[in-house]
């Protein structure tokens, strides 16, 4: 059965960033496959039809929704995933499989890995699902994420900073492509996740009652600069 995750995302100023990461890495632990300075940088590359559907659904508020990416991990090529995240009714969901680094490239050029019967079942279907929307590779997003976890309600609150945009989709393997910063500088989107239930302590130490809720969007808003 599928298991739908709450996310709450806030745009923060660097000085909200200090004090709440400072009352997070008192209340959590810093996520175990977080660098020596406690984050990672994340790339990913985001699809979207000749319509430009994924965008238009993100402007309108459109529910249920979904969105297709590749992603890795500081510079890492040997793991990457692709990835479908849905979003239903304020609730997320992501289906993923792992690709080889030839086929990234495939699909960052544009093209489509061959689909066979040898492939495990979820990256076929993503596969069969994007070629038949007619997906094509559209905007990179780099940023900087400082992650944090609770084992109770599986909760995650993550620092994301640093955000880019680029249209060089084609480069997406590559270290040299053109970045946009997308965000004034030093502010940072602060998200919480989690499962059934929010611990109330967690709630109250990071001040989510008095943040101002975001949509705030990384594909939309990297889109968006390049309109």
């Amino acid at each position: 059965m599928d298991k739908y995750r709450h996310e709450y995302k806030y745009i923060i100023d660097p000085g909200q960033q200090r004090i709440l990461h400072m009352k997070a890495k008192a209340l959590m632990l810093p996520d175990p496959h977080a660098g020596e300075d406690g984050g990672y940088t994340i790339r990913s590359l985001y699809f979207d039809d000749c319509s430009d559907t994924c965008f238009f659904q993100n402007e309108s508020g459109c529910d249920p929704r979904a969105k297709y990416r590749v992603r890795f991990y500081d510079e890492d090529t040997s793991f990457i995933r692709l990835e479908k995240k849905i979003k239903r009714r304020g609730m997320t969901l992501k289906h993923s499989c792992s690709l080889t680094e030839e086929e990234a490239r495939i699909l960052a050029s544009g093209g489509f890995p061959d689909i066979n019967s040898d492939m495990p079942e979820e990256k076929r279907r993503l596969l069969l699902e994007m070629t038949s929307h007619g997906l094509m590779p559209k905007v990179i997003v780099t940023y900087r994420r400082i992650p944090f976890v609770y084992s109770a309600g599986n909760v995650r609150v993550t620092f994301d900073g640093c955000i880019t945009s680029s249209d060089e989709a084609s480069r997406f393997l590559s270290c040299d492509y053109r970045q946009r910063p997308v965000l004034p500088t030093g502010k940072c989107i602060l998200e919480v996740k989690w499962d059934e239930l929010l611990p109330v302590h967690i709630k109250r130490m990071m001040q989510l009652d008095t943040l101002q809720w975001s949509t705030f969007s990384k594909y939309y808003t990297c889109r968006l600069v390049g309109f």
